[in-house]
């Protein structure tokens, strides 16, 4: 396994090159820059703040020099935030955004995996259809909708929560949380569903019926492992996106994320910040699917990493 984790990693290292190479130049196509405001600078003032930043260099060798920081773990400075590298800047951010997002991959977890479960034993009941169609609407209406009626309901009208920030404490990450959760939490109950159904007639599971073991030890020793390994699937670029934070929830909600921090540098033009969240992500999203498909060879011992 140690060496199937080693190649898995430095194989890695060609797609973050890619990653970060489309997003460079893909990112310099957009109109604009970051130094253009509404009052445009002296010419002699932009040009030196651009000689400073190395702007006025070819394309490409801004791309070697930036290439040559990511090596060395350094994302280069921001252009909008003054004194603060982007290095600085993802670190303020992402203990808010895990936060919010372990909190809300753990609700959709523990809902989506219970309701699938749920609904899976009593297929093509009222209870199975109420179930799956509460997951279509879940997956249907996306969190910038359910965002602002939350807010609405129960900061505007009862006045319960928070409407936003993080002043509140722990009670200002409910409504986000929620927000959050709603979607993944959709996806796994119908996942959970449709995988359940179809292990709960494989053999090894009438096996297990027939040698009288009880319904409970069945479900949960023999058919909810096999059940879960498309959830796994899920839950890699799942666990990835939440914990990196929404930039639609963390926006609405005035959390000081990486969400937020990538919304402002894209509208900034503040190129720098923009990839450097970018790779952070993709790196992350890698790492994850490394997890889970370590995670399959304990929930299927047919996987073999050799």
């Amino acid at each position: 396994m140690f060496s199937y984790t080693l190649r898995r990693l430095f194989g890695a290292i060609p797609t973050l090159f890619v990653i970060l190479t489309i997003a460079f130049f893909m990112i310099r196509l957009a109109p604009g820059g970051p130094f253009d405001r509404d009052h445009p600078l002296p010419a002699e003032v932009k040009a030196n703040i651009e000689k400073t930043y190395h702007l006025d260099e070819p394309l490409v060798m801004q791309y070697g020099r930036y290439l040559g920081g990511i090596l060395q773990g350094d994302f280069g400075p921001s252009f909008k935030y003054r004194d603060y590298s982007v290095n600085d800047l993802i670190y303020q951010g992402f203990p808010y955004s895990l936060s919010l997002g372990l909190a809300g991959i753990l609700i959709a977890g523990v809902v989506g995996i219970s309701s699938g479960v749920f609904a899976a034993l009593r297929q093509n009941s009222s209870t199975d259809f109420m179930v799956m169609g509460l997951a279509m609407t879940g997956i249907t209406i996306p969190n910038f909708v359910v965002a602002p009626v939350l807010i609405l309901f129960f900061a505007v009208t009862l006045r319960w929560l928070p409407a936003g920030g993080t002043v509140g404490g722990w009670t200002s990450y409910i409504l986000p949380v929620i927000s959050l959760a709603l979607p993944p939490t959709a996806y796994i109950a119908r996942l959970t569903r449709g995988s359940m159904i179809e292990v709960l007639r494989s053999n090894f599971v009438r096996t297990a019926r027939a040698k009288g073991m009880p319904e409970r030890v069945v479900l949960l020793r023999h058919a909810l492992k096999a059940g879960l390994m498309p959830v796994v699937s899920y839950l890699g670029p799942a666990i990835a996106g939440i914990i990196t934070g929404s930039v639609v929830i963390e926006q609405i909600f005035g959390i000081p994320g990486i969400g937020r921090y990538f919304v402002q540098g894209a509208l900034n033009r503040d190129y720098l910040l923009v990839m450097g969240i970018v790779v952070f992500y993709g790196s992350l999203i890698i790492v994850l699917n490394l997890l889970v498909d370590l995670v399959y060879g304990f929930l299927d011992p047919r996987v073999r990493y050799d």
